[in-house]
C-alpha cells in the first residue's frame, strides 16, 4: 500500500482544502432558513464523489432534504460495500460561545474548527478521498455505494421510506459507517454498539397569557415551576429513571460482561479535567463508562418560559416549555419508551395545566457483532495504521438508521469511526484533527483490501 500513502501524502493539502469548501456551506437541516445550503451541501458531496471517479452519483428527493447516492461498481459478482454518512450539521448555536465563525473553518493546533468538521462531514469527506485515491492507484478491490443523507440531525425521518423503496439498488454485503468516535489517537477503537433515542417536547399552558407577579403571584399556578416539578419527578436521589416500567426491557451485562467494560483505557481526572466539573454524576452503581455506553437516562436539554431578556419584568408565565432526550440501551424500543413517558406525564400534570407532548424523533439502540469479516477486516485495518489493535466499545450516542438498515435491508454495520470525544460536536468550537481526517483516508482502503480478502 506504499502506493496509496504516497498518494495521500502529496494530495493533502488539496483533501483538506476541499474539505473545507464543503464546511463553509451552513448546511443546518434544523433550520428552514438553510434550505437551499442543505441543498447546496448535497451537490457538493454529489460532485465530490464523481471527481473522486464514481460510476455515477445523484441527488435524490424526499419529502424533506435530499439523499445522495452514488456508486463504484467493479464486478457486480464482486463483495459490495455500502457507506453511509450525512452531510447535515447541527445548528452552530450559542454562536458567541464560538472563537472563530462555524462556517469559516480555520486550522490551529493541528485541528479543523467548523461545525460539522467531525460530525460528520470530515468523516464522509474521508471515504469519499479514500475512494479516489483507490482508484487513481490500482487499489479498489471491490464495489462501493454511498448513501448520504440530509436529515441524520433531525430523525432521518424520510431515510426509512427512501430506502424501502430503493432495496435493488441499496444491496451490499455490509454497511461501512464513520459518524462515531475513538478513545484516544494513541487508543484507537471502535464501536461495537449504541443506544437509542426517545426525544420529546413537553408545553404547559396555564393562564392564557402572561400575568403580573404581583397581583396574580400565589393565586394561579405558575407552568414554569409545575415543569420544573415534573421533570425533576422523573429521577430519584439515586438517579435512577422513576417513569414506571422504563427498565422492564433494559439489558443487564453480567458482571464479566461489565469488568471487560471498564478495562478500557479511561480516566477520570482527565474526563472532569476536560469538562471543567469537580466531579461526576449519574445513576449510583455504575462507572462513568457504565453510564454513558451500558445504560439508559433521561436528560433535560433545553427549557424555556416567561421573560428571558436583559433586566427584569415581574411575570407569571402563560407558557413553560421543555425537550427531554431518553437514551436506550438494547432490547429497549423507542416507541414503548415515549408512550410511558407520555402515560406518566398524564398522570402527574395537575389539572392546573394544559399540557402537549411532541414526539420529534427517536431509534432503536443496537449491538453489532465482533466476530464476523467485516469487524476484522476493520480491526486489522485500524491495527495497520495505528500500530495497535482497537478496543471494542459501546458509545453513548445514536444513530438509528442502524436498526433501521438492519431491519429493511438485512445488512450489519461496522462503526468505524475516527473522531474523539474532545472534538465537540453540538458544541461550540466543533473541530476534527488534521491527523484524524488523514488517517482515515489512510485506513479506509485496508478495510477494503482486508475485506475483499477475509470475504472471499
Amino acid at each position: 500500500m506504499d502506493h496509496v500513502n504516497k498518494y495521500i501524502e502529496s494530495n493533502k493539502d488539496r483533501f483538506l482544502e476541499e474539505l473545507m469548501e464543503l464546511l463553509r456551506i451552513p448546511s443546518v437541516s434544523a433550520d428552514s432558513n438553510h434550505k437551499n445550503d442543505v441543498k447546496r451541501a448535497a451537490e457538493y458531496v454529489k460532485d465530490s464523489l464523481l471527481k473522486a471517479g464514481a460510476d455515477s452519483a445523484e441527488i435524490c428527493a424526499t419529502s424533506g432534504h435530499p439523499i445522495v447516492y452514488g456508486e463504484k461498481m467493479i464486478d457486480p459478482k464482486m463483495r459490495t460495500v455500502l457507506v453511509y454518512g450525512h452531510y447535515d450539521v447541527q445548528p452552530p448555536d450559542p454562536v458567541d460561545l464560538w472563537t472563530s465563525p462555524p462556517f469559516e473553518p480555520v486550522i490551529k493546533d493541528e485541528k479543523i474548527y467548523a461545525r460539522g468538521a467531525c460530525d460528520d462531514k470530515g468523516q464522509v469527506f474521508m471515504h469519499v478521498k479514500a475512494l479516489e485515491t483507490m482508484i487513481r492507484n490500482d487499489a479498489l478491490p471491490c464495489n462501493i455505494k454511498f448513501l448520504i443523507e440530509g436529515e441524520e440531525e433531525v430523525g432521518s425521518d424520510n431515510l426509512a421510506k427512501w430506502t424501502r423503496e430503493n432495496k435493488d439498488r441499496l444491496k451490499a454485503d455490509v454497511i461501512l459507517i464513520s459518524d462515531t468516535a475513538m478513545i484516544g489517537n494513541d487508543t484507537p477503537s471502535i464501536e461495537s454498539g449504541l443506544r437509542g433515542l426517545s426525544y420529546v417536547e413537553v408545553e404547559l399552558t396555564g393562564p392564557n397569557r402572561d400575568l403580573h407577579s404581583g397581583v396574580y403571584g400565589g393565586a394561579v399556578a405558575n407552568p414554569i415551576e409545575i415543569l420544573c416539578r415534573m421533570i425533576a419527578s422523573a429521577k430519584d436521589a439515586d438517579n435512577h429513571v422513576t417513569i414506571p416500567g422504563f427498565y422492564d426491557d433494559v439489558t443487564v451485562l453480567t458482571g464479566e460482561e461489565r469488568e471487560k467494560l471498564n478495562k478500557a483505557p479511561f480516566s477520570l481526572d482527565t474526563f472532569k479535567k476536560e469538562l471543567a466539573i469537580d466531579d461526576v454524576h449519574g445513576e449510583k452503581g455504575y462507572t462513568t463508562i457504565e453510564r454513558i455506553g451500558i445504560r439508559p437516562t433521561f436528560e433535560l436539554n433545553g427549557i424555556w418560559g416567561g421573560y428571558t431578556g436583559e433586566g427584569a419584568k415581574t411575570v407569571l408565565p402563560s407558557k413553560a416549555s421543555a425537550k427531554i432526550s431518553m437514551r436506550l440501551v438494547p432490547n429497549q424500543n423507542s416507541e414503548k419508551i415515549t408512550r410511558l413517558f407520555v402515560d406518566y406525564f398524564e398522570s402527574i400534570v395537575p389539572k392546573t395545566m394544559k399540557m402537549k407532548i411532541t414526539r420529534h424523533h427517536g431509534g432503536e439502540p443496537v449491538v453489532t457483532p465482533t466476530e464476523g469479516v467485516a469487524f476484522q477486516a476493520a480491526e486489522k485495518a485500524m491495527e495497520t495504521t495505528f500500530g495497535k489493535k482497537p478496543i471494542p466499545t459501546r458509545g453513548g450516542g445514536s444513530i438509528p438508521i442502524v436498526a433501521m438498515f438492519e431491519k429493511e435491508l438485512g445488512l450489519k454495520s461496522v462503526l468505524m469511526g475516527f473522531g474523539l470525544d474532545s472534538d465537540g460536536i453540538h458544541s461550540p468550537n466543533e473541530s476534527f484533527g488534521v491527523f484524524n481526517f488523514l488517517q482515515g483516508i489512510r485506513t479506509i482502503p485496508h478495510f477494503y483490501k482486508n475485506y475483499a480478502e477475509m470475504a472471499g
